[in-house]
């Protein structure tokens, strides 16, 4: 029993080193063969509860055994190999639920770190997809402001054309209201030489008929 347990004992601490430092391959079988293991979860835990129980058992034996060597006064030979044995046993049975314990919760912070891992990839892969997404928006926003300025461009352009339209325009209707005044001037001018003409010509048809009546 009690080689059973220093073998026990030795390869838990054989596995919470692999555990600890990795060498080779060697971490990934442990993790393994602890994941194949812990899918048998009942012999696991019927296993630690029979250990429990002995211990336990080996306990109440030391106790037993020293009350008796109380009563008495000393441990007689057989009862201080007894109680070194069982004190032994107890010993490495606690130690190995100890390291038991020890290997499940390393074996469960490793499996959390991995799956950490994972996902701290994929997630930098997902980090770099959106990084290329924003620098492909950063330069489709920088050629959208280039063509912003070159339309404001063209508006200015545009906008420069269209005053001096409009001034060509003020001119042009400034030139045809100056020739429009200047047509109703001379069409009063034609008027007034009109009236004159008239009236010359009703004088020259007065002293002709009056120059007739003086040679009659």
């Amino acid at each position: 029993m009690i080689q059973l347990l220093f073998f026990l004992v030795f390869a838990e601490a054989l596995v919470a080193f692999l555990l600890m430092v990795k060498i080779g391959p060697l971490r990934e079988l442990v993790m393994n063969g602890l994941d194949q293991l812990k899918m048998r979860k009942g012999t696991v835990l019927t296993i630690a509860g029979t250990m429990s129980v002995i211990l336990f058992s080996n306990w109440v034996s030391i106790v037993k055994i020293q009350n008796k060597g109380a009563k008495i006064g000393s441990m007689t030979p057989m009862d201080q190999v007894l109680w070194r044995t069982h004190l032994l046993e107890a010993s490495l049975m606690g130690f190995s639920l100890y390291l038991g314990f020890l290997i499940d919760r390393m074996h469960h912070h490793l499996q959390k770190l991995i799956n950490l891992r994972r996902n701290g990839g994929s997630s930098k892969k997902e980090v770099e997809k959106l990084e290329a997404e924003k620098l492909q928006l950063r330069e489709n926003e920088d050629k959208r402001k280039e063509e912003m300025k070159n339309l404001q461009k063209e508006i200015s352009g545009l906008t420069e054309t269209i005053n001096k339209l409009k001034l060509e325009s003020k001119e042009k209707d400034k030139k045809i209201e100056t020739a429009e005044a200047h047509v109703v001037s001379l069409q009063k001018q034609s008027a007034d030489l009109l009236l004159e003409y008239d009236r010359l010509l009703e004088d020259n048809q007065t002293l002709q008929a009056q120059t007739k009546t003086r040679h009659f």
